[in-house]
C-alpha cells in the first residue's frame, strides 16, 4: 500500500498528500456503454465531432452529423456491436480485452517496480474517460504519468487525439504531474516478432496455407498523408519488417486499408474491394491480419470478419481466415512492458 504523508517542515494541520508514484495510463480508441440507440448516439457524437477525425468546418459538418448521421447510424452501428458484444460481461470486446491487457501489464510492472507504479487504462471516447483516470492517478499520488496510446503506428486521428485529450485533462489539475507520451512502436523488433509469431501459429493450424496474407490497416483520407501525417509510411514499414521477419516474398503479402468513411478518396487499396479482386484473380484461400490494432474491436471482429469476409466470398473466395489481434497474449504484453520500460528511463531505472 502506498501511504500518504505530510510534506517535510509542513505545519501539523497540513493535509497528508500522496506523492512519489508513477502512473502508467494505457489508452485506446473507445467503446459505447451499450449497443442501444442512445449510448450509441452519445459515443458516435463524441467520436465524429472530433476535429482530428473529421476536420470539416463545424458549420458544414455538424448539421450533417446531428441531422442525418446521428439519426440513422446509431441503429446500424448498434446492430454491428450487438453481433460481437460480450453479453456475459455486458461490455464490448475492446473493453474486455483492455481490462485483461491492463491487468497483465500491471502485474509485469509491479513485479519490477512494486508500489511505485500505478497502471490503468482509459478510452479517448466513452468510458472510462481520460479525464477521470488522470484525476484518479493524481489523487493516488502520481506526480508523473506516462501516457501510452496503444497504436503501433502514429496517426493524427488516433495517437494525436488521444494525446490531445490527455493534455486537456492535465489542464484541469491544480498540481499537474510531469508527463510523457509514448511514441509509435511500429518498428519495434519485439512487436514485429510477436506479430509474426501469431501469423506462424495461425498458419500452422490451417489445413492448407493461404494463397496470400492481407495486412488490413485502418484507413484515412489521402490528403492527411500530403499534410504530413506519417501513418501510411509507418504502415508500409511495419509490413516490410513483417515480411522480412517471416522470410516471405512480395507475392505472399499485401497491405490494404479499411473503414472508409465519407466521399473523399482514402488510402488505397481498399480492403473490402481488394479481397474481392483477389478472389476473382483465383486466390481462393486468404488470411487477414490487422497490424494497426492492439486489440480486437468492431473494426476487426465485425468489419473484417463479417463485412470483408462476405465481400471475398461473394466474389468466389472459398477460405477466409481472420488472424486475431495480439490482444493479451504473453508476447504482446512483453512488447508493451518493454516499450513502457524504455520510456520510463530517468523516472524509474
Amino acid at each position: 500500500m502506498f501511504d500518504a504523508s505530510r510534506p517535510t517542515h509542513a505545519p501539523a494541520d497540513h493535509p497528508q498528500i500522496k506523492t512519489g508514484r508513477v502512473g502508467i495510463l494505457l489508452a485506446n480508441l473507445g467503446t459505447p456503454d451499450d449497443y442501444s440507440y442512445w449510448p450509441m448516439r452519445r459515443y458516435l457524437n463524441e467520436f465524429l465531432s472530433d476535429k482530428r477525425v473529421i476536420d470539416y468546418p463545424a458549420w458544414k459538418w455538424q448539421p450533417i452529423l446531428q441531422g442525418i448521421i446521428l439519426t440513422k447510424r446509431p441503429f446500424s452501428s448498434g446492430t454491428a456491436y450487438k453481433s460481437i458484444w460480450n453479453h456475459d460481461k455486458g461490455e464490448s470486446p475492446l473493453m474486455t480485452i483492455s481490462k485483461d491487457q491492463t491487468a497483465k501489464v500491471a502485474a509485469a510492472m509491479q513485479e519490477q517496480y512494486g508500489d511505485r507504479v500505478l497502471v490503468d487504462f482509459c478510452m479517448r471516447y466513452g468510458n472510462p474517460s481520460t479525464k477521470s483516470k488522470v484525476r484518479q492517478m493524481v489523487a493516488e499520488g502520481c506526480d508523473r504519468i506516462l501516457f501510452f496510446p496503444l497504436y503501433p503506428q502514429y496517426a493524427g486521428a488516433t495517437t494525436a487525439t488521444a494525446n490531445d485529450q490527455f493534455f486537456r485533462a492535465l489542464m484541469e489539475e491544480v498540481w499537474q504531474p510531469a508527463a510523457r507520451t509514448v511514441p509509435a512502436y511500429f518498428g519495434e523488433p519485439a512487436y514485429i516478432d510477436a506479430l509474426a509469431q501469431s501469423i506462424e501459429r495461425a498458419y500452422a493450424e490451417m489445413e492448407a496455407e493461404p494463397d496470400i496474407l492481407v495486412c488490413s490497416y485502418h484507413g484515412m483520407p489521402e490528403r492527411y498523408l500530403t499534410q504530413g501525417d506519417p501513418y501510411h509510411c509507418q504502415c508500409a514499414k511495419t509490413a516490410r519488417l513483417l515480411k522480412e521477419r517471416l522470410g516471405w516474398g512480395d507475392d505472399r503479402i499485401v497491405s490494404t486499408f479499411q473503414s472508409r468513411f465519407g466521399p473523399e478518396e482514402w488510402l488505397k487499396p481498399y480492403t473490402v474491394d481488394h479481397v474481392a479482386e483477389l478472389a476473382r484473380q483465383g486466390k481462393k484461400n486468404i488470411a487477414v491480419v490487422a497490424p494497426a490494432f492492439s486489440a480486437d474491436c468492431i473494426e476487426t471482429l465485425e468489419e473484417i470478419n463479417e463485412e470483408i469476409r462476405e465481400s471475398f466470398e461473394e466474389a468466389g473466395g472459398e477460405s477466409f481466415t481472420y488472424i486475431p489481434c495480439l490482444n493479451d497474449e504473453d508476447a504482446h504484453i512483453a512488447v508493451l512492458a518493454k516499450v513502457i520500460r524504455d520510456n520510463l528511463r530517468g523516472w524509474l531505472d
